[in-house]
């Protein structure tokens, strides 16, 4: 159980290196060694994670993170900084409560929100940025899935609300330049990723946002210098205080609790970290503490210890005893096999779970010219078929008919059908899916007040069934987003898309140009916030150069004219 243990990376000694040598799955696992901590089950894994995140974003294991790495992460970090500025520019309601809550708290030794430069509690400032990024729900999506790496497939959602920790800690020292900022970046992704592979949360009705709030912990207090044993016992006060239910997403409208679900979370873990440097000790070891979450739900001990029974009474004294945690994690340090190169981007405003359908439908278009010329009066049918979980949570029939912009971006139906509207209003689509996808893209405007009752969309709407592709399509998530459509128009024709599995944005696809299309959906957003393009590609190259800033630059990446933002009516 000591830290040299937690740190301890799992080998493959037991081979010799000529047996090494002939097997791939082997040399991959030796590879992985080399690049990785592993934290053993039977280990302090809060202990290890706290030290993982000193080493990592001290430098201990030098400079060797591979290029793609850095430019994902700086791709994911503005993306979501472009999300949170235009959803304060449209008045949206969680990030404008937070942030105004946020300058209410001044703190000379503190940080910022988005768009000004006045300093208040570092804390608070975090869950302004983190809901104003979050709000869209257009931000990275990770599945926490990684088959490459024994027992990190349990599926857990996840989004990268949570980089407004890393610039917050980067305000309160005055002393991490940019690339030591990214590194964190990669850190935090690196711990709730990892987490997100090995624990699922959902499946006992936790909010995801936990393995996020554990990470910020872990990326501040290392930020701060707070020693590995502050950084276990914030761990260990965010999980024994602060674990959210999915009590904030459930019934049919959703209140601002869920979109600000990650802000909160992780607000309690920066105050425990600050606590804990204070010297508030928290609960030690949180991992393999019975009564904590993890063996909650996943006994590792008992004569009936399972997950899918979990007897918590009093006489199961085996239980509550003495036990590993229900996981190893491994983490990595070197190299290119990170977390972050394993999220998936959105390619404007859609909920995840959707894009396989909406590169379905572009491909349609993109394939039958006449499809678009056709008109809505044309189409017949749209069946679209897809898996589980996708086909029982936002390809719900009850979801024709959203209320609001946070009911209708998790409704297939209608994300469908705005992109399709605007396809059939134009008459036509560019030749390519890049191009494509950069002309239909959904932005905040396609889930306000006016696209929510719009006709055409209603129309198409009722156009629209899905089918359950079964067994087949469900084994092939949460690898890809298996889906497919199929279309009928008048006259007899049929356009059948064929299996998507890897959309653009995904992760695992190589066809799409991501940094063009990226490049696009920064504008659209940029231009709801500055007065001139001029003025959005200025603050869209800041982060995207965040690289080779200056301690000082670094500081002030966030800062903007708020008085010079565009006056906008609340979205909502």
């Amino acid at each position: 159980g000591s830290l040299a243990e937690s740190l301890e990376t799992i080998a493959t000694a037991a081979m010799t290196s000529r047996d090494r040598s002939r097997s791939p799955v082997a040399a991959a696992a030796s590879s992985r060694a080399s690049s990785t901590v592993t934290l053993p089950a039977d280990s302090n894994q809060a202990l290890g994670i706290a030290q993982y995140a000193k080493d990592f974003i001290g430098g201990k294991y030098g400079d060797d993170v591979d290029d793609h790495v850095w430019q994902r992460i700086e791709q994911f970090h503005t993306d979501s900084v472009m999300c949170g500025i235009s959803a304060l520019a449209l008045k949206t309601n969680a990030p404008t409560v937070l942030r105004e809550e946020a300058l209410a708290y001044p703190d000379s030794n503190g940080a910022t929100v988005f768009g000004s430069g006045a300093k208040c509690a570092p804390e608070k400032a975090i869950c302004a940025n983190a809901s104003a990024v979050r709000e869209w729900d257009s931000n990275g999506t990770v599945f926490g899935y990684n088959p490459n790496i024994p027992g990190h497939t349990a599926g857990e959602f996840g989004h990268n609300d949570f980089y407004p920790v890393v610039m917050a800690a980067a305000q309160v020292t005055g002393n991490i330049d940019g690339k030591t900022a990214l590194k964190a970046m990669i850190c935090l992704d690196e711990i709730r990723g990892r987490l997100a592979e090995v624990f699922s949360l959902k499946s006992y009705k936790i909010d995801h946002v936990v393995h996020g709030a554990i990470a910020s912990a872990a990326v501040y207090g290392a930020l701060l210098g707070a020693s590995a044993e502050e950084i276990e016992s914030a761990i260990g006060m965010t999980i024994a205080h602060y674990v959210p239910f999915r009590a904030i997403r459930a019934g049919k409208q959703l209140s601002d609790s869920k979109g600000a679900s990650a802000a909160i979370s992780t607000e309690a873990a920066v105050l425990s970290m600050r606590r804990a440097m204070r010297g508030f000790i928290g609960p030690r070891d949180i991992f393999r503490n019975p009564e904590a979450i993890f063996r909650f739900f996943e006994p590792t001990t008992g004569t009936t210890a399972s997950k899918d029974n979990v007897d918590i009474t009093l006489g199961n004294k085996v239980r509550w005893g003495v036990g590993p945690s229900p996981f190893n994690l491994v983490l990595s340090h070197s190299g290119s096999d990170f977390a972050v190169c394993g999220m998936h981007f959105k390619l404007g405003l859609y909920e995840h779970q959707s894009a396989g359908a909406l590169e379905a439908i572009i491909s349609a278009l993109v394939h039958n010219p006449d499809f678009a010329a056709g008109g809505l009066e044309a189409i017949n049918n749209i069946n679209i078929v897809a898996y589980e979980p996708a086909y029982g949570i936002i390809g719900d029939p009850a979801k024709k008919d959203p209320k609001t912009r946070q009911s209708a971006d998790h409704s297939m139906a209608f994300i469908v059908s705005r992109i399709l509207v605007k396809a059939l209003q134009a008459g036509k689509v560019p030749s390519t899916m890049d191009e494509a996808w950069m002309e239909l893209m959904l932005s905040p405007y396609d889930y306000g007040k006016d696209a929510l009752y719009d006709e055409a969309t209603r129309n198409l709407m009722a156009k629209i069934t899905f089918s359950h592709g079964g067994p087949e399509y469900d084994a092939k998530y949460p690898d890809g987003i298996p889906t497919s459509l199929d279309i009928s128009l008048e006259g007899g024709k049929k356009i059948s898309s064929g299996l998507v599995m890897y959309p653009s944005g995904h992760a695992r696809n190589t066809a799409a140009n991501l940094a063009r299309i990226l490049e696009h959906k920064n504008r659209l957003l940029g231009d709801l916030v500055f007065p001139d393009r001029p003025a959005v590609d200025s603050f869209v190259q800041r982060l995207v150069g965040m690289k080779s800033l200056s301690a000082a630059e670094a500081c002030n990446v966030y800062n903007f004219d708020w008085t010079k933002m565009q006056d906008h009516p609340c979205i909502d």
